[in-house]
């Protein structure tokens, strides 16, 4: 069984906007509706759950509850509230899929930003194939630019490129990997993190991380000025 957890718990303060980016419009829906709707759509994501900051939780429990009387999302099973941070977001979606899944043997998990509104059905095949043999899986793309190291403004280092990718979501685990990675995580009084294949990468070393082919389509709506390509993008 694939669940879903659609991470929708940031506030968008680099957007500079009063309405956090997941509940933006974008081509007549919002950020989080597109999201929610590639995973709800794809025949190899059973459930979807949906990690809501506690400010924005009543307006993402009346968007889904429109879809599911217009018999929409029909997989979209559970709205939980989510953390400060993003691993405590990712830790409150990983309770829930415990919670739903206890009878089932080896459930897989794959966590998704919701401000990644062009995520595509084939990124979201690739993470499941992969996740038929591999216990963590990643997306990545090519970095293009050259990417150098720096020290009060002196460049001290230039990194080999054909080695490095930009790393994008959905990020997908096998349940009890990412669970006993969050185990000893939380453990750690030094623990800091931005994703969660980096958790597994860290705490539980001896794990292969494997990697699919992502797509530049897949990108991440950061700032105000992203909008109008977004907005261009989801129309065309």
């Amino acid at each position: 069984m694939n669940y879903a957890v659609i991470l929708a718990g940031g506030t968008g303060s680099r957007m500079g906007s009063s309405v956090p980016k997941q509940l933006l419009m974008l081509a007549g829906r919002t950020v989080l509706e597109h999201s929610i709707d590639a995973f709800a759509s794809h025949p190899m994501i059973h459930k979807v759950l949906i990690v809501a900051h506690p400010s924005t939780f009543s307006e993402v429990e009346t968007i889904i509850a429109r879809h599911k009387e217009a018999g929409e999302w029909r997989s979209v099973c559970r709205i939980v509230e989510g953390g400060n941070t993003r691993a405590e977001s990712s830790l409150a979606g990983i309770r829930a899929v415990e919670d739903l899944s206890k009878t089932e043997v080896s459930p897989c998990i794959l966590f998704h930003d919701a401000a990644r509104p062009l995520v595509s059905a084939d990124i979201i095949t690739r993470v499941c194939r992969s996740l038929l043999v591999h216990h963590a899986v990643n997306v990545g793309i090519p970095v293009t630019d050259t990417i150098v190291e720096y020290e009060d403004m002196r460049q001290t280092a230039t990194l080999d490129r054909s080695r490095l990718l930009r790393v994008q979501t959905p990020q997908g685990f096998h349940l009890q990997t990412i669970t006993e990675a969050y185990r000893l995580a939380m453990a750690d009084p030094h623990f800091a993190a931005t994703d969660d294949c980096g958790i597994v990468m860290r705490y539980l070393p001896h794990t292969t991380v494997q990697i699919v082919e992502g797509s530049e389509l897949n990108a991440k709506l950061t700032y105000a000025s992203d909008i109008p390509l977004f907005e261009h993008l989801l129309k065309n």
